[in-house]
């Protein structure tokens, strides 16, 4: 009986615990991004960028003008534009922003949250990642702390910040869609996929997890229809990390070599091989005398990992070596005819005429 009564006290106590039947009522707090994004906002700036470039000159399309006056093939224009930029380093005043908001440059302004303008002095830019480097020189700056991008997972929760369309700034929020998306350009690419609203303006902004933590630089959108479907693309920061740390360092990426060319293993390829795995990076040429060469790389091996990373592609092969500065060292894990074996072989400087494809190695 008293074990009855005593389980009996027990339910209602819970059930009065959960549904209370005087007093205000308990109403749980709505989930809110504010605090988050009070701490990240500050670290957000605006770019106000003008410039000039030369144009094919209007006038010579009428053969009159070409017949009767001496005009100029080219003329020079100003050119006007706005993007979004991130302090990543307070103390010194480095912002992170792309290369396409500040390739044609000659005057460059940055404007905080708080409506400080500054003139800007571009310390390095990237056309192969997208990434450029601004500093500042102003005190009282909020830098947005960074992430680890390669702990990001599909489906993450991120959020988007810039100044799309010049409007003033913006938080947008939306999933990472999917990763190691490249294909948009010639350069090294890793692209972050999202479906927060990445627009015009947004370019060099804040790509965000739900912890304020800094995973990616907002980089281009694909818009067919020239509006935002969804669709957006950020360099991962780690990415631009090793790009900005270059860049601060010498003024440019300094990319060396290793000399070899790789392709996708795919079924089909791995089935003319005679080797199980579907997922690596087959090396199809080594150059004589280059350091992959020398560390005993050979044709036909497999490159499953790179530094203990797993390696599933030609592109990650591509990105993980030639993010690397001349003189460091790589480990490539490699397997053929079922051994498996490591590596180690450093960076060269690329002669002149290797680059534009730098390091040697081929897309395929």
């Amino acid at each position: 009986m008293l074990g009855r009564v005593s389980r009996f006290a027990t339910v209602f106590v819970l059930i009065a615990f959960v549904f209370p039947t005087s007093g205000p009522a308990q109403e749980a707090a709505p989930p809110t991004l504010a605090p988050m994004l009070r701490a990240v906002t500050p670290g957000v700036v605006n770019i106000a960028v003008r410039g000039q470039t030369e144009v094919d000159n209007p006038l010579l399309r009428d053969p009159f003008f070409r017949r009767f006056f001496d005009l100029p093939e080219r003329l020079r224009r100003e050119t006007r534009a706005a993007g979004s930029g991130v302090i990543v380093d307070a103390r010194n005043g480095y912002v992170l922003t792309n290369n396409h908001v500040v390739e044609n440059a000659d005057v460059i302004e940055v404007t905080t949250k708080d409506k400080r303008q500054f003139r800007a002095k571009l310390v390095g830019r990237d056309p192969q990642t997208e990434i450029a480097v601004l500093k500042i020189e102003a005190s009282d700056l909020t830098a947005v702390p960074m992430g680890d991008s390669d702990g990001l997972e599909v489906g993450d929760y991120v959020v988007a910040i810039g100044n799309p369309f010049g409007l003033g700034q913006t938080a947008t929020l939306g999933i990472v869609s999917a990763l190691g998306r490249s294909g948009l350009s010639e350069g090294y690419e890793d692209f972050i996929q999202t479906d927060a609203s990445i627009n015009p303006g947004n370019s060099g902004g804040a790509l965000v997890d739900l912890r304020g933590r800094l995973v990616g630089i907002n980089t281009a959108i694909l818009a067919p229809s020239g509006g935002n479907i969804g669709i957006g693309f950020a360099v991962p920061i780690n990415m631009a990390r090793q790009v900005m740390e270059q860049l601060i360092q010498h003024g440019e990426v300094r990319r060396g070599r290793i000399g070899i060319a790789v392709q996708n293993l795919t079924r089909d390829v791995a089935e003319a091989m005679g080797v199980r795995m579907t997922e690596g990076a087959v090396v199809g040429q080594v150059e004589r005398g280059s350091p992959a060469d020398r560390a005993g790389v050979r044709r036909g091996d497999v490159i499953v990992a790179i530094d203990g990373a797993p390696v599933h592609s030609a592109m990650q092969v591509r990105n993980r070596v030639g993010l690397k500065q001349v003189g460091e060292s790589v480990e490539l894990t490699l397997e053929n005819n079922g051994s498996r074996r490591s590596v180690t072989t450093k960076i060269e400087r690329a002669p002149a005429r290797d680059r534009q494809e730098q390091f040697g190695l081929n897309r395929r």
